[in-house]
């Protein structure tokens, strides 16, 4: 598919090696905006559609993305400049490491999908995904150069694999920061926890747990998913 349609927006990923899928629309959708962000950073976009999501659900001044390889940065441009919000987008062709050192400014909230962690991603080049996995954003360089972006009061939002969840709290800790609020993300009722969504801060708090349920069947979703996304999915 070389475009995916949402409700306000229409995002074109044939350029992109990770295409929309379920795990970016749930974190664009539960990310919290109570705070009333101001700047928000999106890192790794990809196609950009977390930093269109958040356009669509805030009045934020500024939403910056950053993208590293050439074809996926190219498409997250189009992708800005085609939607209604295109004044307040902006994409950064630059590592995490130049952007970090560059940029002085702080964020009020960043959000973050991490690249090529889904243990779904499996092609049948195993080269290529031996090549993926070692240009991979190690978990700990993520939060080092979160830490150094966030601003003291702000937020920072992610979608991880489950299983890499209390290695990345612990590494989170290690910068100050902690999770205060974590969804559990299930395929159905019998399957296994798949997905963890983690909102930190600098401040610790009591976490707040909550599990998700997509599917009572194949197709059949379940109130909870449907109210969570139905602002994006145009047949929610």
């Amino acid at each position: 598919m070389s475009e995916f349609k949402f409700k306000q927006f229409t995002v074109k990923q044939d350029q992109c090696a990770m295409k929309i899928g379920t795990d970016s629309v749930l974190l664009g959708s539960w990310t919290s905006l109570k705070r009333s962000p101001f700047s928000i950073l999106d890192i790794g976009a990809g196609t950009g559609v977390l930093s269109l999501m958040m356009a669509q659900r805030s009045q934020a001044g500024i939403i910056d993305a950053i993208e590293i390889d050439d074809k996926a940065y190219e498409q997250c441009v189009d992708n800005f400049e085609q939607s209604n919000w295109s004044d307040r987008l902006f994409c950064y062709h630059a590592s995490l490491d130049e952007f970090t050192e560059e940029i002085e400014d702080k964020y009020d909230l960043i959000i973050c999908n991490p690249p090529f962690y889904s243990e779904d991603y499996k092609t049948q080049n195993n080269q290529r995904d031996i090549a993926r996995f070692q240009e991979a954003m190690p978990f700990e360089h993520l939060i080092v150069n979160v830490s150094k972006l966030l601003s003291e009061s702000g937020q920072f939002c992610v979608i991880i694999p489950h299983k890499e969840e209390h290695n990345f709290i612990e590494l989170a800790s290690k910068q100050g920061l902690f999770p205060n609020t974590i969804l559990l993300v299930k395929g159905n009722p019998n399957s296994e926890i798949k997905r963890s969504l983690i909102e930190f801060s600098f401040t610790k708090t009591k976490i707040e747990t909550n599990i998700l349920i997509i599917e009572t069947d194949r197709h059949q979703y379940t109130k909870a998913y449907i109210d969570l996304t139905k602002d994006f999915y145009i047949k929610m």
